[in-house]
C-alpha cells in the first residue's frame, strides 16, 4: 500500500475539494492518502500553519481558493518545497469566465450561501422524511418521483440522496398479498420507478438484516423461492404499469439516484413536448 500525504487547501468548508479528491483516488488501487484538511483559509494567518504543515510533511497539495493572493502565496510555497501544488477549480471558473463573457465574483464559500436552491434542498428533505415507507400516500401528488420496490432494495437512502440534490423522492414498499394503494396509480404527472434486485442478492441483505435484529430467519421473507416470486411479480407490475425499472443488485446509492436523476430528466423532456 503506498502511502502520502495529501494536503487539501479551502477557503470554505472543503467539502467540494474533498469530494472531487476522493472521486479521483477512486481510479487508483493501491494508494492510502493521509488527508490533511485546511478549511476556511482565508488570510495569510490563516495560511501560515497550512506553510508549515506542508513543510513538515511534503505531499501533493490540492486547493480551492479565489483570493489571487493567497493563491500565489500557497504557489509559491509549494515551489519552494518543490511540492505539486494543484488548483482544482481554476480550469472550471476560467472555461466559464470565458464562456460566459464576465469574470468570477472571487467571493468563497458562495456554494454553501442560504439561497432559494437551499431551501428547496430542505424541503426535499423534509418531504422524502414525511413520506418515507408509503407514509402520507395522499402526498404523493407533490413528488418528483416515487419509487416502488420490494424490501431492502434501498427506497429510503435513495430518496434521502435525491433529497439532498433538491429532488421530492417518496417511495412505497411492494409486500406480497398488498395491493397498492389506489392514490399511487392514480397519480399522474409524476414519475414513478420500480427498483429490483436479483433474489440472491435480497436474501443475502435480509438475513443479515434478520439476525442483527435478532429475529426469526425461518420465513418467506429470506426464502429464496418466495424472494424469486416476489422479484417475477415486481417485474410484471412494473411492465404492466409502464413503469421503468431499475435493477439495483450491483449499483451504488449514488449510480441508483443517477439514473433516477436522467429518467426524471427525460421525463420532463417528454412532458415539454407533449
Amino acid at each position: 500500500m503506498a502511502k502520502f500525504h495529501l494536503h487539501l487547501v479551502s477557503d470554505a468548508t472543503g467539502d467540494t475539494l474533498l469530494s472531487l479528491a476522493t472521486a479521483a483516488l477512486a481510479q487508483f488501487e493501491g494508494v492510502e492518502p493521509d488527508r490533511h484538511m485546511w478549511p476556511m483559509v482565508r488570510s495569510e494567518v490563516y495560511m501560515a500553519p497550512v506553510i508549515a504543515a506542508i513543510e513538515k510533511n511534503p505531499g501533493l497539495v490540492m486547493f480551492t481558493l479565489v483570493d489571487h493572493h493567497l493563491q500565489e502565496m500557497l504557489r509559491e510555497e509549494c515551489r519552494r518545497l518543490q511540492v505539486p501544488c494543484v488548483p482544482v477549480m481554476n480550469p472550471i471558473i476560467g472555461a466559464l469566465e470565458n464562456f460566459l463573457g464576465v469574470e468570477s465574483r472571487e467571493l468563497p464559500g458562495r456554494q454553501h450561501v442560504m439561497d432559494a436552491d437551499y431551501f428547496e434542498r430542505i424541503d426535499a428533505i423534509h418531504f422524502s422524511l414525511s413520506h418515507d415507507d408509503g407514509q402520507r400516500v395522499d402526498g404523493f401528488k407533490r413528488a418528483d418521483m416515487v419509487l416502488v420496490g420490494i424490501s431492502r432494495t434501498s427506497k429510503t437512502p435513495t430518496c434521502m440522496y435525491l433529497a439532498n440534490r433538491g429532488l421530492k423522492a417518496a417511495n412505497i414498499p411492494l409486500v406480497p398479498g398488498i395491493a397498492l394503494p389506489e392514490e399511487l396509480t392514480a397519480l399522474d404527472n409524476v414519475l414513478i420507478v420500480g427498483l429490483t434486485a436479483a433474489p440472491e442478492r435480497l436474501v443475502e441483505i435480509r438475513r443479515s438484516r434478520l439476525k442483527y435484529l435478532h429475529q426469526d430467519t425461518d420465513t418467506d421473507y429470506v426464502d429464496m423461492q418466495a424472494v424469486n416470486e416476489e422479484v417475477i411479480n415486481a417485474r410484471r407490475l412494473f411492465n404492466a404499469k409502464g413503469w421503468p425499472r431499475i435493477d439495483v443488485t450491483r449499483r451504488s446509492i449514488e449510480e441508483t439516484a443517477a439514473a433516477i436523476i436522467a429518467l426524471h430528466t427525460q421525463y420532463l423532456e417528454d412532458r415539454a413536448e407533449a
